[in-house]
Parts: C-alpha cells; sequence; structure tokens
C-alpha cells in the first residue's frame, strides 16, 4: 500500500506537470523549438508556483500536501527546484519529503546536473545524475541515501531531459501547432531508466474551474497512464494548462488504484508575464 502512494506522488505531481506539453524532444523542431538549444521565452528566475494535493479515500477528500516548484539564478545555469511536503494532518498515514533539484545551461535548457533527494514513508533515495549531453552519456550516483550511494554509467538516446527540466522545456513549444486529438510521445532520462511516454491533445477549454483560485481558460490534456500498481487498466489523467504566454498546469485530475487526486493551482508570483488565463 505505501509503495503504491510513494509511486503515486511521483507519478500524480511530477509527471503530469512535465507532461502537459509533453511533444517528443525528437519532434521539437517541428513544433517551433529545436530539440538540443531552445530559446526561452517563457519563464525566468524568480518564478515560483504552489500546488495544493488531494486526495480521496473512501468518498472523503483530504488536503494531503503541497509541492513548490521554483527557479533560480545561477551564472550560465537556472537552478530548477521542486519541494515536495505532506501536511502534518495527512502524516499519520504517509508522510512525503521529496526534494528535487536541477541545474539546466540558459541556451539549451538540458540538464547537467540532476538530484533527487526523497523520503517516502519508509522509502528512502539518493539519485544524482550528471549529464555529458555532448557525449551523450550520463552518470547516476544512487543509493537509499547519498552515503550508500555508488555510481553507474548510461549511454543517452540523444538530447535528454530530466523529470525537472522536461517542465520548463516544454512551456516554450506553440500549443497552436498541436491538432486536437493529436497523440505525441515523450522521453525522459529518470530514476535510471529512460520513459518513453505519450498524451493526447484535448483542445482548449473556456472556463475551467480550479478549487480555490476562480476559473480559467486552459489548453487541457490527457497523458498515456501504464496501468500497475498506481494506475488501473483505462484510467484517464486530465491536466489544465493556462491559456497564456505562462502555460502553467493549473489543475490535475486523475483516478488511481486506491482513490482519486486533485492537484491544483495554489499561488504562483514571479511570473514573466501577466497571468491573462483567468476568467473574470
Amino acid at each position: 500500500m505505501k509503495y503504491r502512494i510513494a509511486n503515486l506522488w511521483i507519478f500524480v505531481i511530477f509527471l503530469p506537470l512535465l507532461l502537459a506539453f509533453s511533444p517528443t524532444v525528437n519532434q521539437g523542431a517541428s513544433l517551433g523549438i529545436e530539440p538540443c538549444n531552445t530559446s526561452n521565452d517563457v519563464f525566468e528566475a524568480g518564478e515560483e508556483l504552489v500546488y495544493k494535493i488531494y486526495y480521496n479515500w473512501n468518498f472523503v477528500w483530504l488536503s494531503a500536501g503541497e509541492v513548490v516548484f521554483r527557479v533560480y539564478e545561477d551564472g550560465d545555469d537556472f537552478h530548477l527546484s521542486a519541494r515536495g511536503r505532506t501536511y502534518s494532518s495527512y502524516e499519520w498515514f504517509f508522510k512525503v519529503r521529496d526534494n528535487y533539484d536541477s541545474y539546466i545551461n540558459k541556451e539549451t535548457l538540458l540538464p547537467r546536473l540532476s538530484i533527487r533527494d526523497i523520503q517516502e514513508g519508509n522509502y528512502e533515495r539518493y539519485d544524482k545524475v550528471t549529464f555529458d549531453q555532448a557525449n551523450q552519456t550520463a552518470v547516476s550516483l544512487k543509493g537509499r541515501s547519498r552515503a550508500e550511494a555508488t555510481p553507474e554509467n548510461f549511454n543517452l538516446d540523444g538530447c535528454m531531459h530530466d523529470i525537472l527540466s522536461i517542465m520548463y522545456y516544454l512551456r516554450n513549444v506553440e500549443v497552436s501547432s498541436l491538432r486536437t486529438g493529436q497523440e505525441v510521445p515523450v522521453k525522459i532520462f529518470f530514476d535510471r531508466e529512460t520513459y518513453p511516454l505519450k498524451v493526447k491533445y484535448l483542445g482548449a477549454e473556456d472556463n475551467t474551474k480550479v478549487k480555490g483560485m476562480g476559473r480559467y481558460k486552459t489548453y487541457k490534456f490527457s497523458p498515456q497512464l501504464i496501468a500497475g500498481e498506481v494506475f488501473k487498466e483505462g484510467d484517464e489523467m486530465s491536466v489544465f494548462v493556462s491559456r497564456d504566454k505562462n502555460k502553467i498546469p493549473v489543475l490535475i485530475e486523475s483516478p488511481v488504484s486506491v482513490g482519486s487526486v486533485k492537484v491544483v493551482l495554489k499561488s504562483y508570483k514571479g511570473l514573466k508575464y501577466d497571468f491573462t488565463a483567468k476568467v473574470n
């Protein structure tokens, strides 16, 4: 049960956010961006996005926790961070302390360093990945803790993103390039594996309600879900993205094998552009 909840945190919080703009890095050029050399015109240092997680268990919606995404200046890099925490009122059931960091080149938005340091119930994992994008290789230093971590070398299939960098990279995609109903793949290197997934673009909506935040003009996506510990066969996830220049996820809805989850935008600051997606 707890193993499933740990996977739930990863798949429902992080993957939907990065999948919201999910054309593959190998198809980026056809969507107005270069796979290995991206011009960023969407975000800047100082941006902060806070999401609140609601978990439905036995018909009761529980306020489970928050995840905070931040962008920092770091010389020639952007330092991306994500901090996931369960609320103290939820920790009698399951406690999460997740820390993700990615250092991405400002010119390419490709990661040179990715660090995952997580505690989910009794499950702990440390994984530090050093990318050599020019030579298409990576070294993963992984273990239960930093002290126990051991290295392993990997060959990469072209320019490769991690679980954080691809979210910011793909925010630069022109969504208008996608056709309603179009399915496109995405790849990331995560947990010593390359994950090929698909997502379907379902078109624009004019009045998406976000709990506690109002109503928004959005783009709607449905990421592919893999049946197993977290999702059942036939489950569908919905991701709603602000229909403005910022292109940030505002709502995620998903069934899971042990209930259902909603992730809602709680607050934002430091956006590069005015947040014009809200419906007055």
